[in-house]
C-alpha cells in the first residue's frame, strides 16, 4: 500500500506567453516508511515536486492520493488541513521566530491544531528532548548555534506525529560536521518508523536515503535504491 501516489502529474507555467513544464508527467509512489531523496540540478522540477508533495502547490493535472485522501481536487483551506495533520517541514533557513524560545517555536503547530497549552508544552519538552535540546528549550535562536536550529526545526516538524517529514535541502546552511549530525538524527528518525523525502542537490547528504530519485527538465530519470 502507497502512502504517497502521484500519476501523471503536470504543473504547468505560463511565463511571458511560453509554456514551462515544471513537472511533466511524472509518476511517483512511496511507501510507509521509505526513506527518500529527490535530486536533481537548478530548474529540474525538484522544488515544484516538493511543493506538490507538500500540498504547497496544486498539480495543473493528474491524479494525487495521501494516505487515501485526494489531493488534486483539494481547495486551499483543505491543502492547509493535510499540512497541519500529515507534513513536518524541515527548511534549509530553519524558519524559527526570532524573539521565541525554541520550546515556543516547537509548540507552534499544535497551537494550531487547538491542543490544550499543558499538552502542547509536554509534547514540545518531548520533541526537543528527542533531538537532543533538553538543555536549550528557554534559548532563542540568535543563541543557539545553526546545527541546534536546525535540530529545533526537525522537533517542530515531529511534534505533530505527521505521516511524512519533509526536508529541503536542511544541511544547506550548516558545515559539514553540522550537517552530518542532523544526517544522524535523520537515520534516526527513519530507524523509528518515520516516511522522509528529502530534497538535496548533494551526492553526500542522498546517499544517507535508501532510495534516489533523480529529475531532469521536470521528468523523472532515474529512480533507484541506494547500495549500503
Amino acid at each position: 500500500m502507497n502512502l504517497i501516489s502521484l500519476k501523471g502529474i503536470y504543473k504547468i507555467y505560463n511565463v511571458g506567453g511560453e509554456e514551462v513544464r515544471a513537472l511533466d508527467g511524472v509518476d511517483l509512489f512511496i511507501k510507509n516508511n521509505e526513506y527518500l531523496s529527490i535530486m536533481g540540478p537548478s530548474g529540474s522540477g525538484k522544488s515544484t515536486m516538493m511543493n506538490m508533495i507538500g500540498c504547497l502547490d496544486s498539480p495543473s493535472s493528474g491524479l494525487y492520493e495521501f494516505g487515501g485522501e485526494k489531493v488534486h481536487v483539494m481547495d486551499d483551506s483543505q491543502l492547509a488541513s493535510i499540512r497541519n495533520r500529515k507534513i513536518g517541514f524541515v527548511f534549509q533557513t530553519f524558519n524559527l521566530l526570532p524573539k521565541a524560545s525554541a520550546l515556543h517555536n516547537v509548540e507552534i503547530p499544535l497551537v494550531y491544531a487547538n491542543i490544550k497549552k499543558e499538552k502542547r508544552l509536554k509534547m514540545a519538552s518531548n520533541a526537543l528532548i528527542s533531538v537532543g535540546l533538553g538543555d536549550r528549550m528557554y534559548h532563542r535562536p540568535n543563541e543557539l548555534s545553526g546545527g541546534q536550529r536546525q535540530r529545533v526545526a526537525i522537533a517542530r516538524a515531529l511534534v505533530n506525529k505527521p505521516s511524512i517529514i519533509l526536508a529541503d535541502e536542511p544541511t544547506g546552511n550548516l558545515d559539514s560536521k553540522s550537517g552530518h549530525e542532523i544526517m544522524k538524527i535523520f537515520d534516526e528518525l527513519h530507524s523509528l518508523g518515520n516516511t522522509i523525502i528529502l530534497v538535496t542537490h548533494e551526492d553526500e547528504i542522498a546517499k544517507y536515503s535508501n532510495r534516489i530519485v533523480r529529475l531532469l527538465d521536470g521528468k523523472i530519470v532515474s529512480d533507484e535504491l541506494v547500495k549500503k
